[in-house]
């Protein structure tokens, strides 16, 4: 399997053009979480490779600015082009990093394709505008200009589309990147440099580097030539690169934790609801920032819900990523499995019952069974924490405005989602629950046609959409005076 992917597993950085490692020589390793095996390994970059690959951005988008977006749109749909071209080798090696199944890796680096497609288009669409004047011998035009310098840092649980969503406007609005992909999951993100190599994307546009964390973010934070920070990651994190970002006074884009709450009111259609509960907790083994964490069910389905949604899990096949038929692959790693068996023991102590799963899977490593607890209080853990991994708590609720309230009880507000045939109820809770993504009879709802972002502390800013490519772009008034009309 390795051996097929390995054209495109790139075990160095991109910067300014070329495959380098680190300064130091120092290496990381990677791992499959499916065999505990190490794959290969990727440069332990620092601040200098860093400096290096800004400079390299920051020379290379005095050309790129002003190139036409006629031309930056053909470029980037050859892109799109180049990742169909290899999807399923893509995925296989998603998959040999990340863990998903390979119908979720084929899955997301089409979406990665989408994302790219979609910006092409919205290039030719930063539209300004010409306002009427108060003066009769001035006119008003209001432009749209690329930020510059932007920085990305990506997570590991979606290496491939989260960096589509920021390459894509990025390239589309006239600016150039460097690019930090979580070291977790790298091959998926240093194979984009080889991607737009291949849709002859200039050198320097697009510059990807592994390694420290701290140090890389450090450097992306403090540089004054780097204009625009976009994240995904933790809200802990976020919070952090929000703040050294505020001594430059940079833009950020911050897509940050969740507490998706599924809310299932008695008239809903249950079938469906467990259809839709299926993909918004279990999809990527529940490692997803919109992935359900509390579910909120009506009193009078409750029992029923339940036993619905536990037959479904129970037929879930949990195993190796790229073996045919699995739909639960591993968690990302040892510490995530602890994670969730705190989870699930706090719970148990404080009175919740487990349905179904409840402990590492007889694969071992970092398999978790599918798990349902019932009966859970708003005293557990997961009441407040993200659970990141396949925990679906199931609480109980009496009455709508009693689901809104514990909808919102949270500092989080990505996404949220709720089942109902009633018309006013939809319209109602839609507008009650205080989350930036609704979804209504649906289990998932990303899109690249939709704004993709939370609130509160969910985040700042908005990805996919006409709305995703705003915050690559600086409004610059210009005032044209002395026309003598």
């Amino acid at each position: 399997m390795l051996q097929k992917s390995s054209p495109f597993m790139k075990q160095a950085n991109l910067i300014n053009g070329e495959w380098v490692g680190a300064d130091s020589g120092k290496t990381i390793d990677v791992i499959n979480p499916a065999t505990g095996l190490k794959i290969g390994t990727v440069p332990n970059s620092g601040k200098a490779e860093t400096r290096r690959a800004i400079d390299a951005a920051a020379e290379a988008f005095k050309t790129w600015r002003k190139t036409s977006v006629l031309e930056r749109a053909k470029m980037m749909r050859k892109l799109h082009d180049a990742i169909l071209d290899n999807q399923d080798a893509l995925a296989e090696l998603l998959t040999l990093e990340q863990g998903k199944s390979l119908f979720e890796s084929r899955g997301e680096v089409g979406m990665s394709a989408a994302y790219i497609l979609w910006y092409a288009e919205e290039a030719r669409r930063t539209y300004g505008d010409i306002v009427p004047s108060p003066w009769a011998d001035r006119r008003i035009l209001v432009t749209k200009e690329p930020v510059g310098v932007i920085g990305a840092i990506t997570p590991w649980n979606f290496p491939s589309s989260m960096l589509a969503r920021k390459i894509g406007p990025a390239l589309a609005a006239g600016c150039t990147a460097v690019v930090k992909p979580a070291t977790q999951t790298p091959y998926s993100g240093l194979v984009w440099g080889a991607l737009c190599e291949e849709a002859g994307i200039p050198k320097g546009v697009v510059n990807i580097l592994t390694g420290s964390a701290s140090e890389i973010g450090g450097e992306i934070t403090s540089n004054p030539l780097v204009r625009k920070i976009t994240f995904t990651g933790s809200t802990e994190i976020g919070k952090i690169l929000i703040k050294q970002a505020a001594d430059t006074v940079k833009k950020v884009s911050m897509e940050l934790g969740g507490n998706a709450p599924f809310i299932v009111f008695d008239d809903a259609d249950v079938d469906r609801a467990v259809q839709g509960a299926m993909i918004a907790k279990f999809r990527n083994s529940g490692q997803t920032c919109v992935c359900t964490n509390r579910f909120l069910v009506q009193s009078g389905i409750y029992d029923t819900f339940i036993e619905k949604f536990a037959a479904a899990t129970q037929k879930l096949k949990v195993g190796d990523g790229l073996e045919t038929g699995t739909e639960q692959g591993p968690l990302i790693d040892e510490k995530a499995v602890a994670k969730v068996e705190e989870f699930v023991a706090d719970a148990k102590q404080k009175g919740g019952k487990v349905v179904t799963g409840g402990k590492r899977h007889a694969l071992g490593g970092s398999f978790y069974e599918p798990t349902i607890i019932s009966d859970a209080k708003e005293d557990m853990l997961f009441t407040k924490e993200e659970i990141f991994g396949p925990v679906a708590p199931v609480y109980k609720f009496e009455t709508e405005q009693e689901a809104i309230d514990l909808a919102n009880n949270t500092e989080f507000g990505l996404a949220s989602y709720f089942y109902t045939r009633d018309l006013g109820r939809v319209f109602r809770v839609s507008e009650g629950l205080k989350y930036g993504m609704v979804g209504v009879n649906e289990g998932m709802i990303t899109t690249v046609e939709a704004p993709f972002g939370g609130v509160k502390e969910s985040g700042l800013g908005k990805e996919g959409g006409h709305q995703g490519i705003e915050d690559y772009l600086d409004t610059k008034y210009v005032c044209v005076g002395g026309l003598g009309l």
